[in-house]
């Protein structure tokens, strides 16, 4: 491992043909959102989450979490790597609604928006 001035993490391999490639490290996340109500839960994958969760906040994008409301943040992890967020958003999109509530309270009891406040203010 090598870190620049930039700050990014970069790691050293061999590519198909034997040459060394370069593959930067960039954060990933994976996240779960509720609706007002906390009756419904959205969980989803992303390399940006600031930028992530301000289009679901702006309805930038048409779908599940505009249909239902999904705006507020419950809960997230932060992965080093992509392919490691989505193995656990894969892992956590099996479990039943149960196992979701238990993970989100783990950490956030009153399902309080954890992007309020902190990434950007919403009125």
């Amino acid at each position: 491992m090598n870190s620049f001035e930039s700050g990014r993490k970069y790691l050293f391999g061999e590519s198909q043909v034997g040459i060394g490639e370069i593959k930067i490290m960039k954060k990933s996340y994976v996240y779960l959102l509720t609706n007002k109500n906390n009756t419904v839960i959205y969980v989803g994958v992303t390399a940006n989450l600031v930028k992530r969760i301000y289009e679901h906040k702006t309805d930038t994008f048409h779908g599940f979490t505009s249909r239902y409301n999904c705006n507020k943040l419950i809960y997230f992890e932060e992965f080093s790597y992509i392919h490691e967020a989505i193995e656990r958003e894969k892992q956590i999109k099996t479990g039943n609604r149960r196992r979701k509530e238990q993970l989100v309270n783990s950490v956030n009891p009153n399902w309080n928006d954890l992007a309020k406040g902190r990434l950007f203010y919403f009125a």
